[in-house]
């Protein structure tokens, strides 16, 4: 069984950085596609960012040139840098993998509180 497991949320002043940390339990390689959602209380779960196996990556407008997807496939880790938070990027940060026969898998998620 697939296991994801995110860490490096917390609380970070308005304009600061965080990165988020995303460690599958098998190889990330074997995934078709990882990346991030996030949740904030009230709204509906909205994608983040993704990255397919071979590479390519996919922001959402609304964290473009803020937030950048990344892995390292020789510690099956995915990350997700974020800079320059605001207030409205607070929201429960969820990872999620999908492999080649369709499942996803998902993690616990991640606390993400942006304020002063």
């Amino acid at each position: 069984q697939v296991q994801l497991v995110e860490s490096g949320g917390g609380l970070v002043q308005p304009g600061g950085s965080l990165r988020l940390s995303c460690s599958a339990s098998g190889s990330i390689f074997s995934f078709t596609a990882m990346g991030w959602y996030r949740q904030a209380p009230g709204k509906q779960r909205e994608l983040v960012a993704t990255m397919s196996k071979g590479g390519y990556t996919y922001h959402a407008d609304s964290v473009k040139g803020r937030f950048t997807i990344t892995r390292d496939n020789a510690k099956d880790t995915l990350y997700l840098e974020m800079n320059s938070l605001k207030p409205e990027d607070t929201a429960v940060y969820f990872c999620y993998a999908r492999d080649a026969v369709g499942n996803s898998y998902w993690g616990q998620g991640t606390q993400v509180t942006v304020s002063s």
